[in-house]
């Protein structure tokens, strides 16, 4: 099968390790034709590796940049002629620990830079081209997290970023209706990435104790997406939490 004869072409952002990296390779092992972005080249062609043989294109991109985000979407819709679906998945959590007072503007910038700011500048160019597109449409993926719903002690920016995804998952949503734009938020909490490695030893809860926290197996969450990502357009899955099952979060704090 050639790029151009393959049915669906994604984007996944933040590719080059964790949850991205899962979806990227559960995608592609699917068919999919894949664009791997990332800031790094390295980690993305490592994740192409995963999948030999498979269509993929590896594209370095800070989704902090405007000028990078223009230039992932040209380039994937150049190499596979469409865009059918975007995993908006990269995302920081930051200087974590810090309390509020202590934390630095810079750091907070960071923060909203990477999870919002990209988030709407990826999402806007997936837009732009699954309206132009024919046949027209796609879906949007946001990746939130369970701190989209309730946070953990001192991880402010990386909250308030992820509670202003949903309403930017919501406000895409809505306004891609006439144009066969389908977009939903996958939450998930506690998989087993190098972003939560520090949950097996111990992570700090609401009542200031510091335990160990159960995680799930980082391919739930891919199969999750791509479930996600195959229902025809008239069906869209808007919100989805994923979890480990034990996890503090029913109930917690």
């Amino acid at each position: 099968m050639t790029d151009t004869e393959t049915s669906k072409t994604a984007v996944v952002t933040g590719a080059g390790s964790g949850i991205g990296r899962a979806v990227a390779v559960e995608l592609l092992r699917a068919g999919w034709s894949v664009a791997l972005a990332g800031r790094r080249a390295e980690p993305l062609e490592e994740t192409a590796a995963l999948v030999p043989g498979a269509a993929s294109l590896t594209v370095r991109t800070d989704v902090a940049r405007p000028e990078d985000v223009a230039a992932l979407f040209a380039a994937t819709a150049a190499r596979f002629g469409r865009v059918d679906l975007l995993f908006n998945n990269a995302g920081t959590f930051g200087p974590g620990g810090v309390p509020v007072e202590d934390l630095s503007y810079e750091a907070w910038r960071h923060v909203v830079d990477t999870n919002l700011n990209g988030a709407f500048l990826c999402a806007q160019a997936a837009y732009r081209q699954m309206k132009e597109q024919d046949p027209q449409g796609g879906r949007i993926i946001n990746n939130g997290s369970i701190s989209a719903h309730t946070p953990r002690p001192h991880s402010a920016p990386y909250t308030a970023t992820k509670h202003a995804l949903t309403g930017l998952t919501k406000a895409l949503s809505l306004d891609g209706r006439p144009y066969r734009i389908a977009v939903g938020q996958i939450d998930i909490g506690n998989a087993a990435t190098e972003m939560t490695a520090r949950m097996e030893a111990g992570a700090l809860q609401a009542d200031g104790r510091t335990v160990p926290e159960p995680v799930m197996d980082v391919a739930d969450v891919a199969r999750t997406v791509r479930h996600m990502a195959e229902l025809p357009l008239e069906a869209n899955v808007q919100f989805a939490t994923v979890l480990a099952t034990a996890m503090p979060y029913i109930g917690r704090g």
